[in-house]
């Protein structure tokens, strides 16, 4: 990883918001890491399978409405998968197959809905959408122009919040349309990633510091529900970002669990990168030594002339294909629905 700055000029289109706060005034572009414990505010895309992008502002201050044109959406017929029902489905099986011969105990399958980006289609615009018709406490918006990044969340998850050496993470395992739905096999997602967390947390935090102060809250959002729990711990002295992220990254709830063999899974079943979808979105203000990333579902992406958007479920022993298939549509539905313009506020 490099540990140098790319020095970039400001423009006026490279923007953030990200935390309630509008970043403009673009000075750095690097992916050092490092770079989080210096100085200055600093808005964080951390791609799954991709080096990071992280860029200073000069000037932030509160959000505001988003002041340019109106976002228009690709036509909602023009979508199409990555991974077909079929395909996804045979994926399912095969996670099962892999639980059930003792190789892994909860991998999170997923896959990549595109659609054609509408002319003139501005990122920010998308945002600014997604805020007013599916309003989230995680949202992010990272336009650098530049450097080809172009991201809206509307992220309902906490992954990392950090105010000095204190830090909490809250999972979302278990996904339904309402909080009668939630079947044994989502409270049993959600207990399993929970102590995956403690564990990644425990490499980094003070020995008996790490506690669960919440666990299986049910939360609502835009046409669904969903379980959270809330992790947290005081890191050790001299910890910092690099270490922080190397013990946690990428989150728990979107990878499985043992995390290694998860990945290798994801790797094996997954046809497309994941990019940062299920990655982290976020900010840090390096004085002040506080920061908080989301985690990346829910998320929107420009590259190569198309939107991009991922859809996906933790797979257990319990999983039904058909059921880990439905709910990749329930989590998709609204959001979809309002990139293609089809929700207002």
């Amino acid at each position: 990883m490099s540990r140098s700055y790319s020095r970039s000029r400001t423009r006026l289109d490279a923007l953030a918001v990200v935390g309630d706060r509008l970043a403009t005034g673009l000075l750095d572009v690097t992916d050092d890491i490092d770079a989080l414990d210096s100085t200055g505010f600093w808005a964080v895309v951390l791609r799954f399978d991709a080096p990071p992008v992280c860029a200073r502002f000069s000037d932030v201050r509160s959000a505001r409405p988003w002041p340019g044109a109106p976002w228009v959406g690709p036509d909602p017929a023009t979508w199409t998968s990555s991974l077909d029902r079929s395909a996804f489905e045979a994926g399912v099986r095969a996670v099962r197959a892999s639980i059930g011969a003792g190789n892994v105990y909860q991998v999170n399958l997923t896959r990549r809905l595109s659609a054609p980006l509408p002319p003139h289609g501005e990122i920010p615009a998308l945002g600014a959408a997604l805020a007013l018709g599916n309003p989230a406490p995680y949202s992010a918006v990272v336009h650098l122009p530049d450097h080809e990044v172009a991201v809206a969340s509307a992220s309902p998850e906490r992954f990392l919040t950090r105010s000095g050496e204190r830090v909490w993470s809250s999972p979302i395992k278990g996904t339904a349309s309402s909080p009668e739905a939630f079947l044994a096999k989502d409270r049993a997602e959600n207990v399993m990633i929970v102590d995956l967390v403690r564990n990644d947390l425990g490499r980094v935090c003070e020995y008996g510091t790490v506690r669960v102060p919440s666990l299986l809250s049910v939360e609502p959002h835009p046409g669904l529900v969903h379980l959270v729990s809330t992790i947290e711990g005081r890191l050790r002295p001299g910890v910092g970002w690099r270490e922080l992220l190397e013990a946690t990254f990428p989150p728990g709830s979107v990878t499985g669990a043992p995390k290694i063999a998860a990945l290798e899974h994801i790797a094996r079943l997954e046809p497309v990168a994941r990019g940062p979808y299920c990655g982290a979105i976020g900010w840090v203000d390096a004085d002040g030594r506080r920061g908080e990333l989301n985690v990346a579902i829910r998320t929107f992406w420009a590259e190569d002339g198309c939107l991009h958007f991922g859809t996906g479920g933790g797979i257990t022993w319990g999983s039904d294909p058909a059921g880990e298939w439905n709910e990749t549509e329930l989590k998709a539905r609204h959001l979809l629905k309002v990139a293609s313009g089809l929700v207002q506020a």
